[in-house]
């Protein structure tokens, strides 16, 4: 059994429903078991648990959420031993266009080292049902990938 990891942090509950919706579609995957957790609650043993990752954050200031950065400052040095080549996609809700925001965190991923295997889901504005549909789509999508050894 693969196991995929979902961090998130949401402020306004925007990128909760997106979180909700990627986990919907990574549980649709029997062969992949998927945790959910908000970025203060991961740590190092998740990431070590994890086959694949998917991470989700608010666009603040044209950057990640303080929350999502605290993750990867509180993981990136003891993470560094494992060389942790995992697989990830992001969900960003943005106000603005969100790719600074990917920007910055695939500049951070790189370092442990992990890959991008998904384009990111940036959703502009409110959250609409399309953007549910295409944060379900991606839970799946790095949730069968894992299963059938794609990544």
């Amino acid at each position: 059994m693969k196991h995929l990891l979902v961090v998130y942090h949401s402020q306004s509950g925007n990128t909760a429903k997106l979180a909700e919706a990627v986990l919907r579609g990574a549980r649709q995957e029997t062969e992949t078991e998927t945790r959910l957790l908000r970025a203060f609650d991961a740590g190092l043993e998740d990431l070590l648990w994890c086959d694949g990752l998917l991470l989700g954050t608010p666009e603040n200031f044209g950057y990640m959420s303080g929350a999502l950065k605290d993750f990867f400052d509180r993981t990136y040095y003891p993470a560094e031993p494992y060389e942790l080549n995992r697989p990830y996609a992001l969900f960003i809700s943005a106000g603005n266009d969100g790719t600074s925001a990917v920007r910055e965190i695939d500049r951070i991923m790189r370092g442990y080292p992990m890959k991008p295997v998904a384009t990111p889901l940036i959703a502009r504005g409110q959250v609409t049902e399309a953007h549910l549909e295409a944060a379900e789509e991606l839970g799946l999508t790095l949730a069968s990938g894992l299963a059938y050894g794609i990544f």
